[in-house]
């Protein structure tokens, strides 16, 4: 079969593109760049933006299937190049669906459309838990716009399905563990509140099973067609033992030190005020949803991804913590 991924180049990206052609499909990826990664595997590359409607056709010719994964994520930028890449880059993934008659698509979201500033989510599956508001960052914000959109398709000649991973890390994370470590080594890592919140995360491996698992299950009428799941490891444990964790994983320095959720919240205001009023680079080292967010108790129930599409998590995160140190040591 042939399957458009988007997003292939990057760490979740390239774990579906490994994983699709491991089961033998050919897959082409839509890139904003060029993956030596992608060439290894035998993955056909097309560059181009989301935002590009035509381009997102063009991709999309002759394939049967779309695993959507790519998306503008991180914690700052304006609200319109988020918009941009996940909400109008949704919009045209579902016109190509519809104009080259692909049946299936698989949407990566996120637990962040569900956000509700401290309010806990523990042990509930997705249809307990309604959407956020008062979203305070854009990237929750957009994706939570498209995977209604992406919901809203689903119909008799196109399936659609929506995952929820949460936190993804392991060997190849180019994403959380690098800002963890950059900011550990240099002193700047605080826990936010006391630590004693429980969060679960989910190893690359299993993020991408849930993926290939709810793709074998989805066709239209199917128990998963149409609705949105959680996906983790299932395994919860304290903000604090999950970072250090990880950290000691890697070789990097673990964290003791603890900063108030209202200093954290007031830090994070003064931040995007400055960041709004002034050209600063990068992204500021704290906002009020990400203070929200490394306080609050989130887990969940797997119950349901297990009984609609078969999804049980193969790397433990101790496993995958011995995968992370195999991959760190020294050779």
């Amino acid at each position: 079969m042939k399957i458009l991924v988007t997003g292939g180049g990057g760490f979740l990206g390239q774990a579906l593109c490994r994983g699709l052609r491991a089961r033998g499909h050919e897959v082409v990826s839509f890139n904003r760049g060029r993956y030596d990664a992608l060439d290894a595997l035998g993955v056909a590359q097309v560059q181009g933006d989301l935002a590009a409607r035509d381009a997102v056709l063009a991709a999309a010719a002759g394939c049967e299937a779309v695993f959507h994964n790519a998306a503008k994520a991180g914690a700052w930028g304006s609200y319109r190049s988020y918009f941009d890449a996940n909400v109008v880059g949704t919009r045209n993934v579902l016109d190509a669906c519809r104009a080259h008659g692909i049946g299936r698509l698989v949407y990566t979201s996120t637990p962040s459309v569900t956000h509700r500033a401290t309010h806990p989510v523990a042990g509930l599956g997705a249809d307990d838990v309604p959407y956020g508001t008062d979203l305070k960052a854009p990237y929750a914000a957009t994706k939570l716009v498209a995977e209604q959109d992406v919901l809203a398709a689903n119909d008799a000649s196109l399936a659609t399905v929506a995952l929820r991973p949460r936190l993804i890390w392991g060997v190849g994370d180019n994403q959380l563990l690098p800002r963890l470590v950059e900011r550990a080594r240099a002193g700047r890592l605080r826990l936010v509140g006391d630590g004693s919140n429980l969060v679960d995360t989910t190893y690359i491996d299993n993020a991408a099973q849930a993926h290939f698992d709810a793709f074998e299950h989805l066709a239209p009428g199917a128990a998963c067609a149409g609705r949105a799941y959680f996906i983790s490891n299932g395994e919860p444990r304290t903000m604090r033992e999950t970072v250090n964790g990880l950290l000691a994983a890697v070789g990097a320095p673990t964290v003791d030190k603890t900063l108030p959720f209202a200093a954290a919240y007031a830090i994070g205001a003064v931040c995007e005020g400055l960041w709004h009023a002034l050209p600063l680079r990068g992204e500021p080292p704290m906002t009020r949803f990400l203070a929200e967010q490394l306080v609050t108790t989130h887990w969940y129930d797997m119950g349901p991804a297990r009984r609609d599409f078969g999804y049980v998590p193969a790397v433990s995160f101790d496993a995958g913590l011995a995968r992370l140190r195999a991959a760190s040591a020294p050779a």
